[in-house]
C-alpha cells in the first residue's frame, strides 16, 4: 500500500509539473491566437471597405450614364414639343 501510494505521489507530482509548464505555453498561444484574429478581422474589414470603393465607382458611372440619357431623352423631348409647336402656328 505505501509503495503504491508513494509511486502515485509521484505520479501526481510530475502531473502538476506538467500542467504548470502548460500554463506559460497556453498563455503565448492564447496572445498569438488573438493577435491572429486581430489581424483578419482588420484584414476581411479592409477587404470589404476596398470593395466598397469599387462598387461605389461601379454606381457612381452607372449614375453618370443614367443621367446623360436622361438628358439626351430630355432634349428630344423639348425638340419634338418645339417642332409641334412651330408645325401648329
Amino acid at each position: 500500500m505505501r509503495d503504491i501510494k508513494l509511486r502515485y505521489q509521484m505520479l501526481a507530482d510530475k502531473m502538476d509539473a506538467a500542467t504548470a509548464s502548460m500554463d506559460p505555453v497556453l498563455t503565448v498561444f492564447n496572445t498569438v491566437f488573438n493577435d491572429c484574429i486581430l489581424y483578419l478581422k482588420h484584414n476581411l474589414n479592409a477587404r470589404a471597405i476596398a470593395s466598397l470603393d469599387t462598387e461605389t465607382a461601379n454606381i457612381e458611372s452607372d449614375v453618370a450614364h443614367l443621367i446623360a440619357d436622361m438628358e439626351e431623352s430630355i432634349a428630344a423631348a423639348d425638340a419634338f414639343i418645339q417642332a409641334m409647336g412651330v408645325a401648329n402656328i
